[in-house]
């Protein structure tokens, strides 16, 4: 599939070339119109979350499915499908509404986000009193993490995991504590995991070059600069700021980090609208990756919808990327092209490839695509 797109954007040169560029112009455009009409949108949404359900991997708590069933949720939002709702609700009396096993690790927190989404449309407390107790647990007592790494949330990706539920559940039961204890652990992670130079976050501290730019580094010699990991801090960042209050002293540090993500990010976009595994390393990575790529559109198409980003700017980037993402949905409804999972860019994947952490990113992506504006 991505092979066709790059011979697609290679054809429309030839094309141009030829004296033809205009026409075949109008005709894709056209055709890509077709990709942001509502309707189009909130079927593929159906189709996708129906896919996904009926090839469940992993057990349902593990941190792939805390992704994917935020992804649900937002499809529920979007579509207000009683089937998707009734999967939800199942899914969460079938776990007993219970996080996984290990306290202090964002992983087994991240399907507490559904938990409180729920939460708020059915107002059963029985939903969230075993969230109330991990993260009370995981306020009060030091747990293995920091005494292994020195930090709670040590790798980039758990910043999508662990600071909205704190932030959630701080708004919900009015715990300003919450928002502040999330706070110190964000900034921990950032402290240790930003690249003010890149404007990107190294995945984990084995991949940060010491004093003398000795490290991790690609072939091309850029330092590794993971893509799933740095879109999985996009969407976290839209989760934190979709809670936060405009007043809240701590807003603005989120809202400039975002935008300064979201202007390196756009420089990254390939031609073919997707982002590569490697971010910086693209000519090695020549095959674009869903999961990522799927949520830099949705944190992207959610700050357009928000005013934070500049529509202008922003809106061809979010329209290259939707299109290029649907490109990988398969007839049935499969998202193709993810990499499986690891810690670090892959190049073993292709579009047979599918995690369920990438449906919950294309839903998470046609959820804020569908309300952007011509």
């Amino acid at each position: 599939m991505l092979r066709s797109l790059r011979t697609t954007w290679l054809l429309g040169g030839l094309l141009l070339a030829a004296g033809f560029g205009p026409t075949a112009r109008a005709q894709s455009a056209s055709a890509d119109a077709a990709y942001f009409k509502p309707k189009f949108i909130k079927a593929q949404l159906l189709k996708t979350t129906r896919w996904q359900l009926a090839h469940p991997r992993h057990k349902v708590t593990d941190w792939t499915n805390g992704a994917f069933y935020s992804g649900v949720f937002a499809a529920y939002q979007t579509t207000k499908s009683k089937l998707i709702l009734d999967s939800l609700m199942a899914m969460g009396n079938r776990t007993q509404w219970q996080p996984d096993k290990r306290y202090d690790h964002a992983d087994d927190i991240v399907i507490c986000q559904t938990y409180l989404n729920l939460y708020r449309l059915k107002k059963d407390r029985r939903m969230i009193e075993p969230t109330l107790a991990v993260v009370e647990k995981l306020r009060t007592v030091p747990g293995p993490e920091v005494a292994a790494h020195g930090i709670t949330w040590w790798w980039c990706d758990a910043l999508f995991m662990g600071p909205p539920v704190l932030v959630k559940l701080g708004m919900i039961e009015k715990q300003p504590q919450l928002l502040t204890f999330s706070d110190t652990l964000y900034q921990q992670t950032y402290k240790r995991l930003f690249n003010h130079q890149q404007h990107l976050f190294s995945r984990d501290a084995s991949y940060l070059l010491n004093a003398q730019g000795e490290g991790k580094k690609e072939s091309n010699g850029q330092p590794i600069f993971w893509s799933r990991g740095n879109g999985w801090v996009m969407g976290g960042l839209v989760q934190i700021l979709q809670e936060l209050p405009a007043s809240h002293p701590t807003r603005p540090f989120y809202v400039n980090l975002y935008k300064e993500m979201s202007a390196r990010l756009i420089e990254l976009q390939q031609p073919d609208g997707l982002w590569r595994s490697s971010l910086l390393d693209p000519a090695a990575y020549p095959g674009g990756e869903a999961s990522g790529s799927g949520f830099d559109c949705y944190a992207m198409a959610w700050g357009i919808n928000q005013g934070i980003l500049d529509k202008v700017t922003y809106l061809p980037v979010v329209q290259r990327a939707w299109v290029a993402l649907n490109k990988c949905v398969s007839d049935e409804g499969r998202v193709g092209w993810v990499q499986p999972i690891g810690a670090d860019p892959r190049r073993d994947f292709s579009a047979d490839s599918w995690e369920v952490y990438g449906t919950g990113a294309y839903l998470l992506a046609g959820s804020e695509v569908i309300k952007l504006k011509p």
